[in-house]
């Protein structure tokens, strides 16, 4: 029997964790040709294994695989696709502090769902390890994160003979995607989308007219839609927005108020996994405009420092958000998770896990679950 709620949860996570040394170690000598497929996999399989054992200790109701198997959070699904190739580039994305691996997505092809896709293998590892205790996530990234990814200046030039199609293209192998999860016995899949992060940011959003910022928040807002749309009922749906997340450092800033109207009101999600561990996540005062009976999941503990925050603090940030969305459909996670890409976070995997123990007491402290 396998655990029958599903997310989000009163304290819940993001999905992705620090990778061990033994990982690393391996993810590197595959690389350099020293080690082949399989005895990658068998590292692979044992700390994801170990990883399962260490979130269940620590008292998670949702367990994930850690993104053990990936490089990025995001390409390497990407990369599965059929009609999507991996490519090297010039240069990476730019972080505040850092410039990332220069790698990306580009066509080559109509886009489409190949039921080969490496997700579907990796879920079904995880899934084993579902019990009464806890229910196996699969995190993808969002149609919308594709999408900006084919239209990098580097990769423009690709997407033009597939233009007219490409929006509904991707969302139609998205959403079979999707549905090979769930023929695998998937119940959560969460949408990891820094494009809303993107849009808040005034560096970002000043290239365009109002009428060009809003017609494009409207398109990815129906691109992610139509990408769930006409899902099992008891296929849970939630989405992660935040402003990137590598190495300790972050992409944009900006508050959620330039965006709330379509992402919060329009989005067909269970549930929003929010950025706010800090001043350039702005206010509370957005989330007002959360529709229906949405959830939303307050990421008020950091992953980006070792520091542990002050609980009062938190249970103080939790009582401000709930002016704006009750506190029973409210719930609190770390911002991000603790390694959007292999290299990870800045801290400790004993910092990491101090982090989740502290998300852990505040819930129980607020909603006594």
């Amino acid at each position: 029997m396998t655990y029958s709620q599903n997310a989000p949860f009163r304290a819940d996570v993001v999905g992705s964790y620090l990778r061990p040394a033994e990982l690393k170690q391996a993810r590197a000598g595959f690389a350099a040709g020293k080690i082949d497929e399989a005895a990658l996999k068998a590292v692979e399989d044992n700390a994801i294994t170990e990883l399962v054992a260490k979130q269940k200790a620590a008292g998670l109701h949702v367990i994930t695989d850690g993104e053990f198997r990936r490089g990025w959070w995001h390409l390497d699904c990407m990369w599965g696709f059929a009609g999507v190739e991996k490519v090297s580039m010039d240069k990476g994305y730019f972080f505040h502090d850092e410039e990332t691996r220069a790698e990306s997505a580009r066509l080559t092809s109509k886009i489409a769902f190949d039921p080969a896709h490496p997700f579907v293998e990796h879920f079904k590892f995880i899934k084993q390890f579902e019990d009464d205790t806890a229910i196996a996530r699969q995190t993808i990234p969002a149609p919308a994160q594709l999408y900006a990814e084919l239209f990098r200046p580097e990769n423009i030039a690709s997407v033009h003979e597939f233009y007219d199609e490409l929006a509904d293209d991707n969302a139609k192998a998205f959403h079979g995607l999707i549905m090979a999860l769930y023929e695998a016995g998937c119940r959560n899949v969460q949408l990891d989308d820094c494009t809303w992060g993107m849009f808040c940011d005034p560096n970002f959003n000043q290239h365009y007219t109002a009428d060009e910022f809003a017609a494009m928040q409207e398109q990815y807002a129906a691109m992610n839609n139509a990408a769930i749309e006409d899902l099992p009922e008891d296929l849970v749906i939630t989405t992660h927005d935040c402003r990137g997340n590598y190495h300790s450092t972050w992409a944009s800033a900006g508050g959620y108020a330039t965006v709330a109207d379509v992402l919060f009101g329009k989005e067909n999600v269970a549930a929003y996994y929010l950025e706010f561990d800090d001043d350039r996540s702005g206010d509370f005062e957005p989330l007002a405009k959360v529709s229906g009976d949405k959830k939303v999941v307050l990421g008020l503990i950091t992953s980006k420092k070792p520091e542990l925050e002050d609980p009062e603090v938190i249970k103080a940030r939790i009582a401000e958000a709930a002016q704006y969305v009750p506190l029973d459909r409210l719930c609190l996670s770390t911002q991000c998770g603790f390694a959007s890409t292999e290299e990870g976070n800045k801290l400790t995997e004993e910092q990491q896990w101090a982090k989740i123990a502290l998300v852990q007491s505040v819930a129980k402290d607020v909603w006594g679950e």
